[in-house]
This record gives C-alpha cells, sequence and structure tokens, in this order.
C-alpha cells in the first residue's frame, strides 16, 4: 500500500470538460439567485430549518433515523430518557450548531479556509464535544478504542478498513492532511476552481478517513463551509447532505460512487495519479449536479410567491380567521413586525388583533425573543408538511 501523500492524486481536474464547466455556471447563477427576494430576517429563519434538514440527512447518511421532532425537542433541550435516542439528539444538536456557526461566519466574512488543518480538525472536536464515553467508544479490526475529539489517526490500533478500502495507515494521517490542507488551500483558488474543488477535496478527505470515526459528517461540514467559500452558499438556505442522501435516481448512489472513486488508474490513458481520472470525473459531475438539484429544489421551495400561497393554505387548514393569513404574508415580506403593527395590517380592533397575533404565537408560525418583542416567522418542523412539501421526505 501505498503510504506517501501523493496517493491521493489527482487532487482535481486540470482539464474539465464542458459538462463540468456549465455545471459550475449553472450553480452559481442558481445560487446567487437562491431567497433573493426573501427579507434578510425570513431567510436567517429559513436557513434555521435548513440546519435542521441537513442534520436530519447528515445522520440518515450514517444509519441514524433521527426524526425531525426529536431534534427540534434537542435544540430546546428536552432530551430523551431513552440513551440510545438521547445520543442521537446530542448528535443532532452538535451538528446543528456547527453549521450555525459556519453560516455565520460565512455572513461575517470571517470563515476560515475549510480545507486547512486546524478547521477540520475543529469541526470533529467541536461535534464530539458534549459526547458521552459511549458514542466515542469504538470497534475497530484491532479491538476497541476511546476516541479522542479533534485529534487524527495516529496509532496502530487506529488502523482502520473501510469496506475494500485502506485507508492510510494512522502513523501518516498528519502527512496525508497536511498535503491534503495545501492542496486544497482556497485562498490560492478563484471562484470557479473553488466549486470545482467542492468534489473532489470531499471524496479525498473521506479516502484519508483521517479519525476513528465522524469522517463522513465531517465531510459533508466541510463541504457546506466549502460552498460559502466558493460563494454559491446562499446564506445556508440550502446544503449537500440532503442530495447525497436521496441521489439523482437512488438512494443508493452516494455510497456507489464514493467507491467508484476509490478506483486506481486504469492505463496510460487515465490521467497522471495514483487513482483514475475517469472515476474522478464521473464523481464530480454526479456531486455538482446534486448540487445544482438540491440548490433549484430550495428555491423551489423558498420562493416568495410559493411560500405567499403555502402561508394561506397554511391558515386554511388551521380554520383561522381570513386576517392571519394576511398578517402571516405581511411579515414574509417584511421580515417581523412590532406588535403594535397587527392592528394596521389586519384591519381589526385593537384587543381581536392582539387575541390573533397570541394565537399565532401559540402555534409556534410565529415567535419573539421577548413577552414585547417583535414577531417573526418562526419555520417550525410541525409546518413542513404544508410551508414545504418534500422537504424530509418519508419521515416516521
Amino acid at each position: 500500500m501505498i503510504e506517501t501523500p501523493a496517493r491521493i492524486e489527482p487532487c482535481f481536474l486540470e482539464n474539465a470538460g464542458a459538462e463540468l464547466l456549465d455545471l459550475v455556471a449553472e450553480i452559481s447563477t442558481a445560487s446567487a439567485a437562491l431567497g433573493a427576494r426573501l427579507h434578510p430576517r425570513t431567510a436567517s429563519s429559513l436557513a434555521g430549518l435548513v440546519r435542521v434538514m441537513n442534520c436530519y440527512y447528515s445522520n440518515l447518511i450514517e444509519g441514524h433515523n433521527t426524526r425531525p421532532k426529536d431534534i427540534e425537542r434537542a435544540l430546546a433541550n428536552d432530551f430523551d430518557a431513552d440513551e440510545g435516542r438521547r445520543n442521537l439528539q446530542l448528535e443532532a444538536l452538535a451538528h446543528i450548531r456547527i453549521q450555525k456557526r459556519i453560516d455565520e461566519a460565512a455572513a461575517a466574512g470571517a470563515l476560515d479556509d475549510p480545507a486547512s488543518e486546524a478547521f477540520i480538525l475543529g469541526l470533529h472536536g467541536e461535534f464530539y464535544r458534549d459526547a458521552p464515553e459511549a458514542m466515542l467508544r469504538i470497534e475497530g479490526p484491532n479491538g476497541a478504542i476511546v476516541m479522542e475529539p479533534g485529534r487524527w489517526r495516529r496509532d496502530a490500533a487506529e488502523d482502520v478498513a473501510v469496506g475494500r478500502h485502506e485507508p492510510p495507515s494512522s502513523a501518516v494521517v498528519a502527512r496525508f492532511m497536511a498535503y491534503f490542507a495545501d492542496r486544497y488551500a482556497l485562498r490560492r483558488m478563484g471562484a470557479g476552481r473553488r466549486i470545482m474543488a467542492l468534489p473532489a477535496a470531499h471524496h479525498r478527505l473521506n479516502f484519508i478517513h483521517p479519525f476513528p470515526d465522524g469522517n463522513g459528517r465531517v465531510s459533508r461540514l466541510m463541504s457546506h463551509a466549502m460552498a460559502h467559500h466558493a460563494g454559491i452558499g446562499a446564506h445556508g438556505l440550502w446544503s449537500i447532505s440532503r442530495g447525497l442522501a436521496r441521489g439523482l435516481e437512488n438512494r443508493g448512489e452516494y455510497k456507489s460512487m464514493m467507491d467508484f472513486a476509490d478506483s486506481p488508474r486504469q492505463g496510460d490513458l487515465d490521467g497522471r495519479g495514483n487513482l483514475s481520472e475517469r472515476a474522478l470525473t464521473e464523481f464530480s459531475v454526479w456531486f455538482l449536479r446534486i448540487c445544482l438539484d438540491q440548490i433549484r429544489f430550495m428555491a423551489d421551495l423558498f420562493d416568495l410567491d410559493n411560500l405567499t400561497s403555502r402561508l394561506a393554505r397554511y391558515g386554511e387548514l388551521k380554520d383561522w380567521r381570513p386576517e392571519a393569513s394576511k398578517l402571516l404574508q405581511e411579515i414574509l415580506h417584511r421580515g417581523e413586525i412590532a406588535r403594535g403593527d397587527a392592528e394596521a395590517i389586519t384591519g381589526l380592533k385593537e384587543r381581536t388583533a392582539r387575541d390573533l397575533l397570541k394565537l399565532l404565537l401559540q402555534d409556534g408560525i410565529l415567535g419573539s425573543p421577548s413577552e414585547k418583542g417583535p414577531v417573526a416567522l418562526k419555520f417550525t418542523v410541525d409546518a413542513r408538511d404544508v410551508l414545504f412539501p418534500r422537504l424530509f421526505g418519508d419521515v416516521i
């Protein structure tokens, strides 16, 4: 087995074909339009729902079916009495906390290079920060170990095999990750090349498998951060995990495409690196098509006109008076309102308008930071079937 960092080459497709270049252009255009008509306050609330969605699908990829309602319970510090379910809630809470920090850092222009060693170690350390020892105990081919969050594999006891793939031995992981960070340093790339780097970096990180466990989750969070750095993050209104979990045609695609990208070079016409250039090309096309599919899906879901119609439908299903929909739609457009504005918006008398506002707050469709503070839309999981059909797919 090759134990030099060049084992992960090619890290880039130096001669990208027309299909890849077209995908890069389409992704750039589609992501710029996503949420462009939404008020920033409304977009921020929707981004919170996207984090729950991304967490749900990332867990699903790992074989953990954490229900969206259980994720929301965890966000409210309401944990299940069952240890297994509680541990899944802790995972969910960690994922959402990290993604929120990524989104906020990107919005502030303060997001560090996602491919750097410090960033990736930080993702892993933060994800497992509050994990009980039972979650850190890993059964490996050499016996059980207790994983240390935020540390590369380094001891022989941490050597792993992933299906047919044998990642680099633990003793050389640090060298591989230094090489990875140098090859994918985004500061040296233009916007188009940053988008092109997304699929390759995602696969190569998993190929190295730098941690005893948690590599898939870390790679998906890294990809989310890389999308922001590439200028296609769209304020956190889309994320890759839903697409990876569902695939373009079937749910087994992610695993099979990752396995295919592990392929060694097939002869002199398949690039010059250790791994297959043709396989990386096919994986990159698939991955970027997933990105574009998700951006377009979220653009339709979060379209201002579509949201306006669905809010009206939500009010009808709740059997609220017509003024409720009018109020919700106005808040959608304005981002938030002062409580005293409800009377003017609805045309109702003060007490009636106040009672209506109280009803919407109790339902959870509206939220406020305080008893007298402004109110804004709160896109809860409870409202998902009406407001966001197909967002979570078939949820038990």
